[in-house]
């Protein structure tokens, strides 16, 4: 299929590889065509099953496989940040945390370095480093498989290691949320942590942003139903914020400062 592609449309597809997303604005000024020409070449790799449209541009297409993980920190940086500073407002000083793999907790740890007497168990190196040095959140890491992708945690010894705790609150992300409020990841032996966290947490907060409402994955995490909070960048899509407001899920949208 990638043979048939345009020279054009081939590094369109290059560009999505390497950064995540691609924009319709920046390729019309990269390319010096103009908009519409771009949106005939996403529309058509959105249609060869390549890319997945969204507001504005388009992402690699998901299914059975993931971004790679710099790819993902380049998507919606400004929007996790937010997700982070709101999920972390939360969070009252001296609470004890379960934090998940992904993108968006990463900036929920950023966020807790201003908070007071945590204790923070995680399954994510990258999440450690951040809180690295600040004496006022202890740090506890689970023992398990390391996978070089991106530092996360997982496998069994993960899962058993977290099932020691109870803790206050959990943060979980998630790699696509379905139109019917399931929740969906890439990483079977991911999943099997997650579902752990949630299990060994008194309230579980969601942080992702609004890209997932348009994206699929194969594994299912759980429900939405299960969960405490959701904290998000946009307001959700009309069943899902049904399906919330009738399970007393409590929706937090991080808007702009």
């Amino acid at each position: 299929m990638m043979d048939l592609l345009t020279p054009r449309q081939a590094d369109i597809v290059a560009i999505a590889k390497s950064e995540g997303r691609v924009g319709v604005e920046a390729l019309a000024n990269r390319f010096s065509v103009t908009p519409q020409t771009i949106r005939k070449d996403l529309n058509d790799l959105c249609e060869r099953g390549v890319l997945q449209r969204y507001h504005g541009g388009a992402v690699l297409a998901s299914g059975i496989a993931n971004f790679g993980y710099e790819a993902r920190r380049k998507l919606a940086t400004e929007e996790k940040r937010r997700i982070g500073l709101k999920a972390a407002s939360l969070i009252p000083d001296s609470s004890s945390l379960l934090i998940n793999i992904g993108t968006t907790t990463e900036q929920v740890a950023v966020a807790l370095r201003s908070k007071q007497g945590l204790l923070a168990i995680k399954n994510k190196i990258k999440v450690v480093n951040i809180l690295q040095g600040y004496e006022q959140v202890e740090v506890i890491i689970a023992g398990g498989v390391v996978r070089h992708l991106d530092g996360g945690v997982v496998g069994e010894a993960a899962v058993d290691f977290i099932r020691q705790f109870k803790v206050d609150y959990a943060f979980i992300w998630t790699s696509a949320i379905d139109e019917d409020g399931t929740l969906l990841d890439f990483d079977y032996r991911e999943v099997k942590v997650a579902q752990a966290i949630i299990n060994c947490a008194r309230k579980s907060i969601l942080v992702a942003d609004s890209m997932k409402f348009e994206r699929t994955a194969p594994v299912r995490i759980g429900h939405i139903s299960q969960l405490d909070y959701f904290v998000t960048n946009a307001p959700l899509p009309p069943r899902l914020r049904d399906i919330c407001r009738d399970n007393e899920v409590q929706v937090e949208i991080a808007t702009e400062p």
